[in-house]
């Protein structure tokens, strides 16, 4: 049997795996995550080409929790793509906001602090990292799906489909390999809502990292 259907307690065989899955389609590597047995959910932002992830984590398990950070901070847009894509796929959604409203916030730190303002590291914790870590606290999976692409930012290009924390977490990323080609062909090829108005405030720049792939969400 192979080191891809054979997978150690708690370590495991990432180079083997990854060889083995790098020349699989993305449903087939969603479909083996899946296959673990493990606690599986799937995050999302409603960021363009997102339905991508979403409708594969449904078509391999329609239960599948998908976990959803809403920051506050999203355009009506957004707001209006992420209410039609949880209607239209039947979604089991579960929303993480922050602990304190963006009316406060805002009061307090005088609106989204630049990215080279002291402030912004608090504001990122606030509005991401804490309602994350909260959320994969509250469902303690042991493998995430992750819609995370090798060409996004410098440190993604370093990793690789499966990856592991020092927690044991699998993180598993089906369209790694994949180009916005394909990705708009897969929503073309089946009929999947999209928005492009989208803004991260704690990233604002696309190859910024925010901190949710650069530290373990459970730690």
């Amino acid at each position: 049997m192979s080191n891809v259907n054979v997978l150690e307690e708690q370590e495991l065989d990432l180079k083997g795996i990854n060889i083995q899955l790098r020349d699989k389609s993305p449903l087939e590597i969603v479909q083996w995550a899946v296959g673990l047995s493990k606690k599986t959910i799937v995050t999302t932002n409603f960021r363009p080409l997102e339905a991508v992830i979403l409708h594969m984590a449904k078509l391999a398990d329609p239960e599948m929790d998908v976990l959803w950070i809403d920051s506050g901070y999203n355009t009506k847009a957004t707001y209006l793509f992420a209410e039609k894509a949880i209607e239209d796929m039947a979604l089991n959604t579960h929303v993480f906001n922050p602990l304190m409203t963006a009316a406060r916030r805002d009061s307090i730190m005088n609106g989204v602090p630049d990215v080279d303002s002291p402030l912004h590291d608090e504001f990122t914790r606030q509005v991401k990292l804490e309602p994350f870590k909260r959320a994969m606290q509250a469902f303690s999976p042991e493998v995430w799906l992750t819609a995370i692409r090798k060409d996004q930012t410098p440190f993604r290009n370093n990793l690789d489909i499966v990856t592991q924390d020092e927690t044991g977490l699998i993180k598993v990323a089906p369209v790694f390999y994949w180009t916005d080609v394909d990705m708009e062909g897969y929503l073309l090829e089946n009929n999947l809502p999209d928005e492009e108005d989208y803004f991260d405030p704690t990233k604002v720049l696309g190859d910024r990292e925010c901190g949710l792939h650069t530290q373990s969400p459970v730690a």
